[in-house]
């Protein structure tokens, strides 16, 4: 059994339409309460995806 703690980091577009990236990784409890987070303030396209430690993701261009 794997000790390893997975990390995710978000991706969204704002209610502007800029994507954009966390710039921060959580754990799983804790990304998807940012999810829910970001969709209260009108982010759409929001994607929860696993990044390695001490990685962030990069928003779409």
């Amino acid at each position: 059994m794997s000790t390893v703690t997975k990390r995710y980091g978000l991706l969204w577009t704002d209610p502007d339409g800029a994507p954009q990236a966390s710039a921060a990784s959580y754990d799983k409890r804790s990304a998807k309460y940012r999810r829910t987070e970001l969709e209260a303030a009108g982010c759409t396209s929001i994607e929860l995806v696993q990044v390695r430690y001490g990685e962030l993701p990069e928003p779409a261009v």
